[in-house]
């Protein structure tokens, strides 16, 4: 009845009147706290296993655990650029408490073994948590047991059942994480190098064969051995990637000022439309100062519910205040891959739940972006790279995609990376308005290297090494070698030693983009004499042969679904029928 994760430091004064308080009160509950206390600050621990309970959303920790994770987010933004993280999760606080126990305490040794949510193998936002693990730790071994929903659709890499660790015959489907059981021992004799052993399981009799491998001769024998480094985030689990991946440049480092995540609405769709016209219907009403706010709510058109973050009266006046319909802030944007839809946007903070205006600044026509991510959130996420003249929303790929516009405009000072972003454009001559290359310094040192002219002057060259980088994305050979090191970070692009090759490749690339811009007609795809192979793509034929009646075979007919409606008559009498939805 006592909370593991608090009383291992002696209690406040205000804490010691609580607790006689308890003692007086129930006498049996102080009796245990009295045993719990002995144990945490008495007794020396040399084991501390168990299954921590799994919960990222349980509320701010209490006040005596305040500070307790803090330890595994020390540097995850300066040092390693990570700003999305959930450290907080139970799970991570007792994997905390345990190497308290068994590194902060005398002895200072011992073993921990958990079996808990597996994030923490590989996952960036523990990549500290990692480091202090092999610290801390001379041995460690983890037994993947996988079974996760969200990561691999509880499938195993073969496409069969793999149903947590945690199923029964009761409970088919156990858990939707997926689990992991870490075993972690500290030596007395510390070793200079940690030794880190992984293996999988998988399928529906994981228990079974876990057990079964208790029983092997050569225990370590079915573990491979894990080579954690800094390119690699740390990583608890066996990667395998080409020998030289992480000695390609990433791809951000292509770039002459940081990338942009796409937008944010999160407003129920009414920033977003199929068709234009709605929607310019829709936005010409929320900024015509003309409309009250009564009369505007009681067109139905959106942006009036009240939301995270998102108070509609109060974001409605601010916008009539600060800005007005212009038809030209209606563009395309691509939505998802293939989907591209019409916009409305504004920058006037809390109309969109993020507007990225920095971005908004590089779309302009003739502009395109090649958009990409910095890791994945589960296994066989597909293609790291996408590509649109649009204007982008942040879901665009999974988890979060950020765009690179290949030109910028308004002639950018370049700086020192680590002190560019998107926000940094910066005119030298007000009335210089000319695109120039969105290419670092060390690109530009490659292209001039292998001799092609200035990018900033050839809009060709310009674009060589993100056609290039497109080609290689959309490679099988190259997602299936390095999937490892994809998904753990921004891609990492080889650039060829000779200039044919970086052309034919960039060749390549630039299909590709023709292939993904659903805005501008394709010769043999989508203008002119269509690809023999194609021809037969979304043609409707009539089954056994003839000719189609576009008037009366094109009919929809089908019904979606019912509704049951009871009509009252006068009496108190009704009727009930079926209509279609």
């Amino acid at each position: 009845m006592t909370n593991a994760l608090t009383g291992w430091e002696p209690p406040r004064s205000e804490a010691k009147v609580r607790y006689k308080q308890l003692s007086l009160n129930f006498p049996e509950l102080g009796e245990e706290k009295d045993a719990a206390d002995e144990v945490k600050r008495g007794k020396p621990i040399l084991v501390v296993l168990g299954n921590p309970p799994y919960n990222a959303f349980a509320g701010v920790s209490p006040k005596e655990e305040e500070g307790l994770v803090d330890i595994y987010k020390k540097g995850l933004i300066k040092d390693w650029g990570i700003k999305k993280f959930n450290l907080d999760d139970l799970y991570v606080r007792f994997f905390r408490l345990a190497e308290y126990c068994i590194t902060d305490i005398e002895p200072k040794k011992g073993v921990v073994c958990y079996i808990s949510n597996f994030s923490y193998l590989r996952d960036p936002s523990y990549v500290v948590m990692r480091q202090r693990f092999l610290r801390e730790f001379d041995r460690l071994w983890f037994d993947c047991l996988n079974g996760s929903s969200r990561e691999t659709g509880k499938l195993t890499p073969e496409g069969k059942p793999d149903r947590s660790v945690f199923s029964t015959e009761y409970n088919r489907e156990g858990i939707r994480v997926g689990t992991a059981i870490a075993l972690m021992v500290r030596n007395e004799q510390r070793q200079d190098k940690p030794m880190v052993r992984f293996r999988h399981f998988w399928g529906v009799n994981k228990r079974e064969d876990l057990v079964q491998s208790l029983k092997a001769d050569g225990f370590n024998d079915s573990y491979a051995q894990c080579n954690p480094t800094f390119n690699n985030r740390y990583s608890f689990r066996f990667s395998e990637v080409e020998e030289l991946y992480y000695e390609w440049p990433k791809l951000t480092e292509f770039c002459a000022i940081a990338p942009s995540n796409g937008l944010m609405e999160k407003r129920g769709g009414a920033l977003i439309d199929i068709d234009r016209d709605a929607l310019e219907q829709r936005m010409r009403a929320y900024l015509d100062p003309e409309l009250s706010w009564d009369n505007y709510a009681a067109l139905n058109y959106g942006l009036v519910k009240l939301r995270a973050s998102f108070e509609p009266k109060v974001v409605r006046r601010k916008a009539l205040l600060q800005d007005q319909f212009l038809p030209e802030r209606l563009v395309r944007y691509a939505l998802r891959p293939f989907e591209v839809r019409w916009c409305y946007y504004t920058s006037v903070s809390g109309v969109w739940n993020r507007s990225r205006p920095s971005l908004w600044k590089q779309c302009w026509p003739g502009n395109q972006f090649l958009l990409t991510r910095f890791n994945a959130s589960k296994d066989n996420e597909g293609v790291p790279f996408y590509f649109t003249p649009c204007l982008s929303d942040d879901h665009l790929l999974t988890p979060d995609a950020v765009a690179v516009p290949l030109q910028l405009m308004n002639g950018a000072r370049l700086r020192p990376k680590e002190q560019l972003s998107l926000l940094d454009l910066l005119p030298e001559k007000p009335e210089v308005d000319r695109p120039f290359a969105n290419l670092s310094e060390a690109a530009r040192n490659y292209l001039a290297g292998l001799g092609f002219p200035n990018p900033d002057e050839d809009r060709e060259t310009s674009g060589l090494i993100w056609m290039h980088s497109l080609a290689i994305g959309y490679s099988p050979a190259y997602l299936a070698e390095n999937a490892d090191g994809i998904r753990q970070d921004w891609p990492r692009i080889p650039l060829p030693d000779n200039r044919e090759t970086l052309c034919a490749s960039a060749q390549l690339g630039g299909q590709i983009a023709a292939l993904l811009d659903t805005e501008t007609p394709t010769p043999g795809i989508t203008s002119g004499k269509i690809r023999p192979e194609l021809r037969a793509v979304a043609v409707v034929v009539r089954v056994g042969g003839g000719n189609l009646n576009p008037d009366t075979e094109f009919a929809v007919t089908g019904q979606l679904g019912l509704r049951w409606e009871k009509r009252h008559h006068h009496a108190g009498q009704g009727q009930n029928r079926t209509a279609p939805l």
